[in-house]
């Protein structure tokens, strides 16, 4: 994640090594320190790869169609989900979380997705205690750590916690992937970016929200720019590129509408975000039956 309190930019969508984001961006976020905890994370960087234009055709085709006017009735979609802490050591210093900021963490996750087809139900949470796995930004590393840790199917949502370094706050995998890549599929985020944890504006929980949004298929508000087909969703308007902090008022496309600041699927403050489109639940839904069987 990143975004700019020192400056955020790769906050969400930030896929390393073999995961595919959809939708990219450009710069490094940058972790407090244990020394200065409340120093706010820069949204700067992410390492996204995007699919390419042949696999975001695929995936169109795919659901051509399917998109409905209204999504299945919110809440009626149960996903389980699998918390995996990766720490260094106890306390939550070595990113060995406690079960409060977790439960914290789903209830953020069930108000985010409220008007959406999408319940979250935690199932379990482990601990594993690895210095490699905890600073594992992707690579050999995450496949290592998933193999080793992850549980359930296409329709089981996988967390890992860790202090993945590089500038970065979390990523995801993307429904179209898991045939390919099941071992691979789930999302990972910096552990204080939960709530309360250190890695503020973007430490209320909301990081977590904007990558299973990734994982239930969308891409992010900025996708394409001002261009015709976007993030391929009709009711979140154009924007030429990634909204930092709350800007009210930000208009970056000539095309109707100001940029969708608070949407989930872009970049700015936790404290700014608080939407989902109506279409975007349509197409998330959509993409989680063709590929997810939920």
């Amino acid at each position: 994640m990143s975004r700019n309190g020192v400056l955020k930019s790769g906050k969400f969508a930030v896929v390393l090594g073999a995961v595919l984001a959809l939708g990219g961006c450009t710069s490094a976020e940058q972790q407090p320190t244990e020394e200065q905890p409340t120093q706010q994370v820069a949204k700067s960087g992410c390492a996204t790869v995007d699919l390419t234009e042949a696999e975001k055709a695929t995936v169109e085709q795919a659901i051509s169609g399917r998109v409905r006017s209204q999504a299945r009735a919110a809440g009626s979609v149960n996903i389980n989900v699998y918390w995996h802490v990766i720490n260094n050591g106890t306390g939550i210093a070595n990113g060995d979380i406690p079960q409060t900021q977790i439960d914290a963490s789903i209830s953020v996750l069930n108000n985010a997705y409220r008007s959406t087809p999408f319940k979250f139900t935690l199932v379990s949470v482990d601990r594993t205690t690895d210095s490699q796995w905890y600073t594992c930004s992707g690579g050999a590393c995450e496949s290592k750590m998933k193999s080793a840790l992850r549980k359930g199917g296409a329709g089981d949502l996988n967390v890992y916690s860790n202090n993945m370094g590089q500038g970065l706050l979390g990523w995801a995998t993307f429904p179209s992937s898991y045939a390919s890549k099941p071992a691979n599929d789930g999302v990972v985020i910096l552990y204080s970016s939960v709530p309360g944890g250190t890695a503020a504006p973007y430490n209320e929980g909301d990081t977590l929200t904007h990558e299973v949004g990734h994982w239930v298929g969308l891409y992010h508000t900025f996708q394409g720019g001002c261009t015709a087909s976007g993030d391929y969703v009709n009711d979140t308007p154009a924007e030429a590129s990634p909204a930092y902090g709350c800007p009210s008022g930000r208009d970056t496309c000539t095309t109707a509408g100001l940029d969708p600041i608070t949407n989930f699927m872009d970049y700015t403050d936790d404290s700014c975000m608080n939407t989902f489109s109506a279409g975007q639940a349509d197409r998330a839904d959509a993409l989680v039956i063709q590929y997810r069987g939920l």
